[in-house]
């Protein structure tokens, strides 16, 4: 057993589980002052389920060796690992490492994953989704979609035996460009469409409640986010540090790139539009941080904090209320930075000679992932919808839903008890 490694790995997944209050805090200072606990807990009640689920048979379904656990039908598409339920052999392995960590570690590792990328999600029905509703939601989308598709994509099986997308149509994702931001975000315009508008959507009047809270939610993603993608390569080595200096160059890029759109449309660069840059170019920069040099991460960076800046504008214009940018920022930073693999990654790029092979195999897989998942959110927010009902009351969502849901305020500024 390396304990290099190990550290390493178990380190990065640590980092990588700080994301989901990172995204918490993130999240619940862009809404109302009465939904801030809401939306919160919508990323805590994630975290707290869908760890519990990757326990009990999420790792054994994305890590199954395809070939020889089809399920329900659909070899080489889904598996399950009946071995790894309950993680009774991963736990015998910790004893005596057949590798150079023990497996546990990186079970920790890619546990973290599917509590964000669900997490991720709510981010498009703030104020006005039930907590029940969505807790329901969550356990089915992550063993219906998330599951799968992280083993289509992370499933990485030399012997040609893992998920399609990567073993089979030789895709590159090195930290989850797929699997996580395109599944979360085409996912959350399911829900989008499926929960309707705010009461009140319109340009320019939900502000941010607590634009502090905001940033310190930014910054606590930005430090996880090392873990997401430097940690993705598995080992304290050079790759490794290819995608830590990515991680900086980038994201630093999107939000130059945003602010300066934010100059030319409205005078004036907000700190809001500063973190949503941050994570724009976070966000573009995983599928890719291991295959494009740093020069051409600040390029990606400054496309995807342009583009994403743009591209939030479409809920208007389509007229679907994605509250607080999951589309904008995570769906087209998560193609963004997919295809720019195509274009420009080392040894496979278009720009430098290698044909349109590997930008076609980007794009089949990118859309692969976000037609099977935004169809399969859709019929699951469907079902909610008109079963147990996911959207709050009128009156309540106008109120501001924390005390109906939860029973609790965010901020208390006096009390008849001393």
């Amino acid at each position: 057993m390396d304990q290099g490694n190990t550290a390493f790995v178990l380190f990065s997944a640590a980092f990588v589980l700080l994301m989901t209050p990172g995204l918490a805090f993130f999240y619940g200072g862009l809404v109302k002052a009465k939904s801030v606990v809401s939306m919160m807990m919508l990323s805590f009640g994630s975290l707290g389920l869908i760890a519990v689920l990757w326990v009990l048979y999420g790792y054994a379904i994305t890590f199954a060796d395809i070939d020889d656990a089809g399920w329900v039908g659909i070899p080489h598409i889904i598996g399950i690992d009946t071995n790894a339920i309950g993680l009774a052999a991963q736990v015998a392995d910790a004893a005596d490492p057949a590798g150079a960590f023990p497996e546990l570690a990186f079970v920790s590792f890619q546990a973290t994953f599917a509590i964000i990328t669900v997490a991720l999600i709510s981010g498009a029905i703030a104020d006005r989704a039930k907590f029940g509703a969505w807790m329901v939601f969550a356990g089915l989308w992550a063993t219906l979609v998330y599951f799968p598709v992280a083993g289509w994509v992370f499933n990485f099986i030399p012997s040609d035996q893992g998920g399609w997308i990567v073993d089979k149509l030789g895709a590159i994702d090195f930290a989850g460009g797929t699997a996580v931001h395109i599944n979360a975000g085409a996912a959350a315009l399911a829900l989008a469409i499926v929960l309707g508008k705010r009461f009140g959507f319109s340009k320019g009047i939900m502000q941010p409640h607590n634009v502090p809270l905001t940033l310190i939610g930014a910054a606590l993603l930005w430090f996880g986010w090392f873990g997401f993608n430097a940690g993705s390569e598995l080992a304290a080595d050079g790759v490794a540090t290819v995608a830590f200096i990515n991680t900086i160059a980038a994201p630093s890029a999107a939000m130059l790139g945003w602010i300066i759109i934010e100059k030319i449309k409205h005078g004036k660069g907000t700190s809001v539009g500063a973190a949503s840059g941050v994570v724009a170019g976070l966000v573009a920069i995983t599928p890719a941080c291991a295959s494009v040099d740093p020069i051409w991460a600040i390029a990606l960076g400054l496309v995807a904090g342009v583009i994403s800046a743009l591209a939030i504008d479409l809920k208007f214009a389509l007229g679907f209320d994605d509250s607080l940018d999951v589309v904008g920022i995570h769906l087209v930073g998560g193609l963004i930075g997919t295809l720019w693999i195509g274009l420009f990654g080392n040894g496979v790029g278009l720009a430098f000679g290698y044909g349109f092979e590997q930008l076609w195999i980007q794009t089949v897989g990118s859309l692969a992932v976000l037609a099977y998942s935004f169809v399969v959110a859709l019929l699951l927010g469907l079902i909610i919808e008109k079963t147990m009902g996911f959207r709050v009351k009128a009156e309540d969502e106008i109120a501001g839903i924390d005390t109906v849901v939860h029973g609790e305020l965010a901020y208390s500024f006096g009390s008849d008890k001393d």
